[in-house]
Order: structure tokens, then sequence, then C-alpha cells
């Protein structure tokens, strides 16, 4: 049987002007189904770039992704949207929400990218603001991200990236930019609601105590994985 999400011999390289630098040099992986996989690796690795690849983001040089046995590279680019849309939650290290929106419209913009519009609105809210108590911010939902902590925008940026109750939930350094006791909150929450979610997920961080906390580590180190 297939795994869940599987790499194959995936290169990436970016052309700078007449030079071609590598990045990720032959990477192949496997994740099953309902796993926490953690990726480490020193800055300039390749962590971000191998998670892009990984959820259809960025398309590599070489090689193969697949999802349940699927070539995600292979889909036309607005199927690989929907598939994105409807099955892969990203958080990354900066928050990304939008300041125009209060916290619950952000939460909900997922949504509207999987539904075309605000078409299914009162259900849409109704799953943002249980994600949004989930994450203790249920007092905050129509806050503009302005408002709000760091830690408390990271919740948020979480509480979106499960909007869609995605298969697949891929972390970018989710605490590198929130102090110690800020950054366990949002871990407990992004653990707990994966796993209450039934998520495969997979975390990149150069921070060994959070990687232990995963069921397995991979370490990547210029552009190669290392068991």
């Amino acid at each position: 049987m297939a795994a869940f999400l599987e790499a194959g011999s995936v290169v990436k390289r970016y052309r700078i002007g007449a030079t071609e630098v590598p990045v990720l040099r032959g990477v192949s992986m496997q994740v099953e189904r309902g796993e926490a996989l953690a990726v480490v690796g020193a800055s300039g690795a390749g962590k971000s770039t191998l998670l892009n690849v990984l959820g259809g983001l960025d398309r590599p040089t070489e090689g193969t992704v697949r999802l349940e046995g699927r070539d995600i590279y292979r889909l036309a680019p607005d199927r690989r949207a929907r598939l994105r849309a409807r099955r892969v939650g990203f958080v990354f290290q900066a928050f990304h929400l939008l300041p125009e929106l209060s916290l619950i419209e952000n939460v909900m913009l997922p949504a509207m990218t999987r539904w075309g519009g605000w078409g299914q609105a009162a259900r849409d809210r109704a799953r943002a603001r249980e994600l949004l108590e989930r994450c203790g911010l249920g007092h905050r939902a129509e806050h503009r991200p302005d408002e709000l902590s760091g830690g408390e925008q990271q919740r948020a940026a979480l509480a979106r990236a499960l909007m869609n109750g995605p298969d697949l939930v891929l972390a970018d350094e989710p605490t590198g930019n929130l102090d110690s006791v800020t950054g366990e909150t949002v871990l407990a929450n992004l653990f707990d609601l994966a796993r209450d979610g039934r998520c495969t997920l997979v975390l990149v961080t150069h921070n060994h105590d959070l990687a232990a906390r995963c069921d397995r580590t991979l370490t990547l180190a210029d552009g190669r994985l290392e068991d």
C-alpha cells in the first residue's frame, strides 16, 4: 500500500542569473497517515523549500510528490490549487493574517477559497468560531490582527490552517517568532487539534526539543535527508 505522502528523488534548484543554486538534492521520504513527522536542520538547509514542495506550492525541478499515490505535480494548476484548499493546511512562521479582516474572517478565508466565495457563510462562521474557541480566542473573534499579541495571531493562523478539515498539516517553524511560554501554548493547540482532526502533520524546525514531540524525526543537511 502506498504511503499517505511520498517524495521521490526530489531535486529543487533555483536560478539566479546564469547560476543554478541547488537547495534539495534528491530527497526521498514517506509519511504515513496520521503520523507526526519532524524535519530538523540548520537555517538554510532547505526545510522551508521542502515543505513548500510537499504542499504543492513549489514545483520540484526533478522528482515526484505523491499524495495517496497521486502525483500532485501532474495535476493541472487549478486542480492542484483545489487539492491544496481541500486537503492541506499551512502554518507558517509569519502569521500572514489580513489586517483589514477580523480574526474570524481571517480564519474563514480557506473556506472562501474552497467554495469560491462566502456560499456557506453561516456554517463556515460557526466552524471558524469553534476553532477560535478551541485555541482560546473566542473572545477575540471580531478583533483585527493588529489588536492581538504575536501568540494570539499564531493561534489564529493555526485555526485558519485547520478551517477546511485538512488531511495534511504542514508547519514551518510555527513557534519561531514566539517566546517559550507562548510557543508552548501554540504547540499544545497544534498537536491537540491535529490529533483530534486525525491529521497527518509534517513540521520543520531547528528545535530538537520540539521535534522530540513528534513520532519520528528526519534531519535535512545540505539538501539531503538523514535518518
